[in-house]
């Protein structure tokens, strides 16, 4: 169900990111949080300039903790290229990726991650991801493998995300 602040249609926004990737992340994110499926998490998976596939969070429509958004691109663009080794691809992502989503990359062999908000940010808006870095023992020995790119206009995605009243913090 659906609350009264979130609707199918999308409504404009007031921000952009540069890297044309990223701004479809911010775009599946956006379609993602207005039709209740999850948090703003959305993802694109590129090989050779080409757009393979894309994904958002779905963890509340599809009742399914383990559907954000990277796996949920990383699912599309395996059914697309008909494989499960993705040699070749990189993934552009709107909040760096917890540590589920860091490893389906490094076991789906996604190249390289470009990712918006930090792990932090996701933290700033509700999400535990945090938690589970320090867990884990955090990103040190995978900073080679990740790169923060279009920063602000995925902030500006969290903070209308965050402006949402009545979103189901999970």
């Amino acid at each position: 169900m659906k609350n009264s602040e979130q609707t199918s249609t999308v409504p404009q926004r007031a921000y952009a990111a540069e890297n044309p990737y990223m701004q479809l992340a911010i775009e599946e994110a956006r379609k993602g949080i207005y039709a209740g499926d999850g948090g703003p998490f959305g993802s694109v998976v590129v090989k050779e300039g080409k757009i393979i596939a894309t994904g958002h969070n779905c963890v509340l429509s599809h009742n399914d903790p383990t559907c954000h958004g990277e796996v949920s691109a990383i699912r599309n663009a395996g059914a697309a290229l008909g494989t499960h080794d993705l040699s070749g691809c990189d993934i552009y992502t709107t909040g760096e990726p917890c540590p589920m989503c860091l490893c389906a990359c490094m076991w789906a062999n996604i190249g390289k991650i470009y990712y918006g908000c930090t792990i932090e940010d996701n933290t700033a808006i509700g999400f535990r991801d945090s938690r589970f870095d320090e867990l884990l023992g955090g990103r040190k020995k995978v900073e080679s493998y990740l790169v923060e790119l279009d920063r602000e206009a995925c902030l500006a995605l969290f903070e209308e995300y965050n402006n949402i009243k009545t979103r189901k913090l999970y």
